[in-house]
This record gives structure tokens, C-alpha cells and sequence, in this order.
């Protein structure tokens, strides 16, 4: 898994403090970013957290590259609906050689991983024949109605390509660029970093929190799983773990400052 940090708001806390100004005074467009000092963009950012107020983070975004994930991942991030997704097709790309995540309690039992590999070694085997298969009938297909063999085959290959992938697993790797603002991503922490998550979405929602918390630290001063500023709310599903966890955010927050 790998996660980078593409783009984001240029100096996230100072917009996000300009949209507050124009909330709270009398300040005009053309001057709202005067006065903006380090200190007054802080204050500002600590009325919004005190008043609840937060759609004024919502205009600042961070965009991330993120690869060596499942198609598993793929179907959990993508319900996080405000967020922008660019995804790479199995329709466009052929994979000769896809690659997949082995889950870590698999990768640890040698026999589980074993019959893990062989699955995936199938899969790969029986993706391949297809699209093989798929192709050549295609291809046959729409010479027949006329079509040169160089454009039948190649169009033939995304038709190809738009079937066979049904065969491939969910643990095969994919890689996407995604967009959110800050209010979606301290909700995304909010329910992805928790123990409770699912243990690939948590690995990336971690590195995620470790890029953007020097950029915007109070913004994201209490990002991460909601028992960091309160009781669990996850009842009799609560993993117990509460004063190990806020440790955990608070050794991941010092150390991303340290290295920002």
C-alpha cells in the first residue's frame, strides 16, 4: 500500500479562516485575507471547533494517490460519497499480471496463504483464457461485418477485457487518485480510523491523517476515531481499547508534526 499526498488547498487553515471572517464580521471579499496572521487564523479555527461550526473547512481539499489496494478497499472508500474518485479501469487496462493484497491473517497462517496464492494463480489463469477466447470472437465478429483486422482486433480487446475482468477477485490491486475536503476527511477519520474498521481502509486512512495533520493541525486536531474527544460510541461493539488508541493518535499526530 501507498499512499502520497498529490495536491491540496494552498495554505488550507488561512482559506478556511477567510471563509470564518466573512461569518463572523463585516470584512469584504477583497480584504479578507488582511490581517490573516498565524495566531488570528488559529483563534479562528478554535471558534469554529467550539461553535460546531464546519462548513467553512469544507473549502479546503486534499487530493492523495493511493495504490496497492484491494478492490475490497475500493467498494468501502467509495461510500464516502463526498469525495471525488478517479479510478484505474479493468475495462481500458488489461492486467497480464495483476497483482493482489494477501489480508494479514491470511499471509500469516502458511497453509491459508498457500491456498490463498493458488487461488489467485487460478484466477489469473482462468482471466487470461477469457480474455483470449473473447478476443479472437470479437475480433472474428467484426471482420465479418466489414471492419479491417487492426481496428476489429483492437477494439475486439476492450470488449474482451469489459467481460473477463467478472473472474477477477476482490483481493486484486487497484489504485485511484481521490479528492476530499476537510469536513468529509474528519468524518472519514472519524469512522475509518477505528479499531472496529476494517484493517485495509484503517492502514490508509492512517497515512492519510499523518500527511494532511502538519498541513492543517487545527483542523485535524481531533481527527481519528470518535473516542479520542468522548465515550465509544460503538456500544456493546467497542473494542476496549480506548486509552491505548487516543496513545496511538497522539504518538501519530507528534510525529507527523515533527516530520512535517
Amino acid at each position: 500500500m501507498l499512499v502520497t499526498l498529490i495536491a491540496h488547498t494552498n495554505d488550507p487553515e488561512k482559506t478556511i479562516a477567510a471563509a470564518a471572517k466573512l461569518c463572523y464580521s463585516d470584512a469584504h471579499i477583497e480584504t479578507l485575507l488582511d490581517g490573516l496572521t498565524p495566531e488570528k487564523t488559529a483563534a479562528f479555527l478554535q471558534k469554529l471547533n467550539d461553535f460546531g461550526h464546519a462548513s467553512p473547512i469544507e473549502h479546503a481539499s486534499f487530493t492523495f494517490g493511493i495504490e496497492g489496494v484491494s478492490r475490497t478497499f475500493l467498494a468501502q472508500v467509495t461510500r464516502h460519497r463526498i469525495a471525488s474518485f478517479s479510478v484505474q479501469s479493468q475495462r481500458y487496462v488489461r492486467l497480464e499480471d495483476f497483482r493482489y493484497v494477501i489480508p494479514p491473517e491470511i499471509e500469516a497462517d502458511p497453509a491459508a496463504k498457500a491456498a490463498f496464492i493458488d487461488a489467485m494463480n487460478a484466477d489469473a489463469k482462468h482471466y487470461l483464457e477469457l480474455v483470449k477466447a473473447l478476443e479472437e470472437k470479437h475480433t472474428h465478429t467484426l471482420m465479418e461485418q466489414g471492419m479491417p483486422e487492426k481496428t476489429a482486433r483492437a477494439k475486439a480487446s476492450k470488449m474482451a477485457n469489459e467481460d473477463a475482468r467478472f473472474v477477477l477477485p476482490n483481493a486484486c490491486e487497484t489504485k485511484m487518485v481521490m479528492t476530499m475536503n476537510c469536513r468529509s476527511l474528519n468524518n472519514f477519520f472519524n469512522l475509518r480510523c477505528c479499531n472496529r474498521a476494517q484493517w485495509e481502509i484503517r492502514a490508509v486512512a492512517d497515512e492519510m491523517l499523518r500527511l494532511v495533520y502538519p498541513l492543517a493541525p487545527h483542523v485535524f486536531a481531533a481527527a481519528g476515531p470518535r473516542c479520542l474527544t468522548g465515550p465509544c460510541p460503538e456500544g456493546g461493539m467497542c473494542c476496549g481499547k480506548q486509552n491505548a488508541v487516543r496513545d496511538k493518535y497522539a504518538t501519530l499526530k507528534q510525529e507527523a508534526e515533527n516530520h512535517g
